[in-house]
């Protein structure tokens, strides 16, 4: 620092603490970050209890962020959300956690009066293979479960009688999902196989959800993906049942209407029923759905998409056909909101922007929870029109 000031003019030497004054005087007036308080403790109101959304908190910087964006989800009629707790932020050495990220989004739910449902995954980088093999977060060897299985079993014990629902990983029948090696419901079988217990024994009322398999059409021996109909079948084959308590399902209606009707050949929202008929089929049927991740996308920029006005009517229309289903206890909607735009399609999936304003859909959901039939009267077209 000597150095370059000596290259300075006397002149501009002058303006050194003059800068260093007016930082100072607009450190002083400008308006501070609005702190995160927690209010009276609050409840949600709402006649669809389905009613669900998908957050994405973990990576919020600022607190109230996650309080304002919980107050919204409540205001909507949510009383449940579903939120990803990375094992590689919280046990960043191994024995070692930090719980500080995932106390103030409990802190801010419970204030709120929301459940939350706990996505379990990402591994930390002491627990990855060598640095000579191909790896990415989603990589776990197989050496690895037991590590794993502990960092559940923490958290559930930490968190039991607040959080009592956790998904075991995130559609392994992705090969990028799965750490790019080959798709093996044999190897995630096995990885229930070592959660199951050790989470139960940390905390007895706790419910372990297989994790939710992504739809796709992948014929056999695909290295991208398998198909999901398939790979559940195959969990069960391999022994799963008896190591998870509740199936988690991903259905996204893509281009289609919530009404379509379900076939081993199409995607759509109603393919739920279709991994339904397989829990069935396997004397699994006791066992309740958890659907954590559902919705359309209105993007202009992607194949996949509808119009807004199809994305309200079919995010409607799926709840009015999941009222049927007694085996699904909640319909999460993907997502809430992105801590940050993508500046891309995935920003199109989202009930709310950036700066918390909310998309039609939000309001159209709202309105839903409260009871008033929007579907008919405002989104969809008059019966004779149809």
């Amino acid at each position: 620092m000597q150095t370059k000031f000596r290259a300075l003019a006397p002149s501009a030497l002058r303006w050194i603490p003059r800068i260093a004054l007016a930082i100072i005087a607009f450190s002083l007036i400008a308006p501070a970050l609005p702190r995160a308080v927690l209010g009276d403790p609050q409840t949600v109101e709402t006649q669809h209890p389905q009613l669900c959304v998908h957050t994405r908190l973990i990576d919020e910087v600022d607190e109230w962020k996650i309080q304002r964006s919980l107050q919204m989800v409540r205001e909507m009629g949510a009383d449940t959300i579903v939120e990803f707790f990375p094992w590689a932020y919280i046990e960043t050495s191994e024995g070692q956690y930090n719980w500080a990220n995932v106390d103030r989004i409990v802190r801010h739910a419970e204030n709120q009066g929301i459940q939350i449902i706990a996505r379990m995954g990402f591994v930390p980088a002491w627990a990855q293979p060598e640095a000579d093999e191909r790896t990415t977060l989603n990589t776990l060897p197989e050496d690895r479960f037991d590590e794993f299985a502990d960092f559940v079993a923490a958290f559930a014990s930490r968190y039991a009688g607040i959080i009592d629902r956790l998904i075991i990983w995130n559609e392994p029948n992705l090969a990028f999902e799965w750490g790019y090696r080959e798709v093996s419901p044999e190897g995630y079988a096995r990885l229930l196989a070592a959660v199951y217990p050790a989470a139960h024994a940390a905390n007895p009322n706790v419910e372990i959800l297989a994790a939710p398999l992504a739809p796709n059409l992948e014929p056999p021996g695909s290295a991208t993906a398998m198909n999901d109909l398939d790979y559940l079948q195959a969990l069960y084959d391999a022994g799963a049942a008896a190591n998870f308590d509740a199936l988690a399902m991903h259905t996204y209606g893509f281009t289609q209407p919530a009404n379509d009707a379900p076939a081993p050949d199409r995607l759509n929202y109603r393919r739920a029923e279709l991994l339904r008929e397989i829990m069935v089929e396997n004397d699994d049927g006791d066992k309740p759905v958890y659907i954590t991740e559902m919705g359309w996308n209105d993007s202009e920029r992607w194949a996949y998409a509808v119009s807004p006005s199809d994305r309200i009517a079919y995010t409607l229309q799926a709840y009015e056909t999941a009222a049927d289903w007694d085996w699904a206890e909640k319909v999460c909607n993907w997502v809430l909101r992105y801590p940050y735009p993508t500046y891309s399609y995935p920003d199109r999936f989202t009930l709310l922007d950036t700066e918390f304003q909310p998309h039609p859909l939000y309001n159209a959901l709202q309105a839903y929870s409260r009871g008033i039939n929007i579907g008919e009267a405002l989104w969809y077209p008059p019966p004779a029109a149809r």
